[in-house]
């Protein structure tokens, strides 16, 4: 039986590392949490201080999405899609809030082709390449 694993670097992440600044009190009050046991460590400390700011903001979010018309969650721009695209002589206007992500096998000329304009709230994957031919559309 030969069973091909997928490479996993394939996989797109599920989440984005970012790097915040925090004040030493702020930091000392964070790390006092986690010593008395409120959180498990810093990380799940801001997590849950993100989510709750969140859930405090759902409606402005929900209005804003739908103001924007914004695709929600992953969405993945298939190098057959933006062919598809080409071939009816439009462009895509790539509006997403969470991951956009461009197939490995899109060229350059096809990203250039296919799409007018990407905004992405959130994180955008694809190649170096497709990135560079469209960095005069990223809003």
């Amino acid at each position: 039986m030969n069973m091909k694993i997928p490479d996993p670097r394939l996989k797109p992440a599920d989440s984005e590392k970012i790097t915040i600044n925090l004040g030493y009190v702020d930091l000392g009050h964070i790390d006092l949490l986690v010593q008395e046991g409120f959180f498990s460590n810093r990380t799940d400390f801001i997590r849950t201080a993100i989510r709750n700011q969140l859930d405090r903001h759902t409606d402005a979010v929900r209005q804003s999405v739908s103001r924007n018309k914004l695709d929600i969650g992953l969405r993945r721009f298939t190098r057959e899609d933006l062919e598809t695209v080409r071939a009816g002589g439009v462009k895509l206007h790539i509006q997403v809030l969470g991951l956009a992500v461009i197939a490995p096998d899109v060229s350059p000329e096809l990203a250039r082709d296919a799409i007018g304009s990407i905004h992405v709230l959130g994180a955008l994957q694809a190649s170096p390449a497709v990135k560079a031919a469209l960095s005069d559309r990223l809003t």
